[in-house]
């Protein structure tokens, strides 16, 4: 994935406007993640319509607001903007967490290119080895909201990042606080645990 952008920066719509510049950090972001390049242009009013059904789509998915742990999901806006000014304004209501990439960099046009992008909004979903998974996900997006992502996550086999523990159906809850203590002191022979041979 992080050969898509390879040369390029990437700059988070934060205040700041940080950038991801080295391959490290576009590492972090994008690793393991389904990408969402987002074409679009704040001149274009389908795109302005879409806008706000994307980004409530994405806070959705990402924010511990609304979800206990973030989707492992990122998003690259890719400007078709004819100025920095309007590409700017256009950002300007966008999520923090959005990248993008700057205005100047001739990438924009040619991801548009190597995806067919015929018409705008378009949302091509890629997985995280860099195929596509879906050409343009704009209408997905709109009918069927969050519950998409499951599916994408599905077909692109995203290994989730939560590695919990198994729960032990058998263990009863700790009467007290010092009861798991108490447990790991008593052999496994007097728990009805079977013993390991030597």
């Amino acid at each position: 994935m992080v050969s898509l952008f390879s040369g390029s920066i990437l700059v988070r719509n934060n205040s700041d406007q940080d950038t991801l510049d080295t391959e490290a950090e576009l590492c972090r972001r994008l690793e393991n993640r389904l990408l969402l390049l987002f074409f679009g242009a704040a001149g274009c009013p389908r795109c302005q319509a879409f806008a706000p059904v994307l980004r409530d789509f994405f806070v959705r998915l990402t924010d511990e607001f609304y979800v206990l742990r973030a989707a492992q999901l990122a998003l690259v806006y890719v400007s078709q903007d004819p100025t920095e000014e309007q590409q700017d304004q256009f950002l300007k209501d966008m999520p923090d967490k959005w990248l993008f990439l700057p205005f100047e960099d001739g990438l924009r046009r040619e991801l548009g290119r190597r995806f067919s992008v015929q018409c705008l909004p378009a949302v091509v979903v890629l997985k995280p080895g860099g195929d596509v998974l879906t050409r343009d996900a704009a209408d997905e997006i709109q009918r069927l909201g969050p519950a998409c992502f499951a599916n994408w996550q599905e077909a692109a086999e995203v290994l989730d990042r939560s590695f919990l523990m198994a729960e032990d159906l058998e263990d009863p809850v700790p009467r007290s606080f010092t009861e798991p203590l108490r447990r790991r002191k008593t052999p496994a022979s007097q728990r009805g645990l079977p013993r390991i041979p030597k």
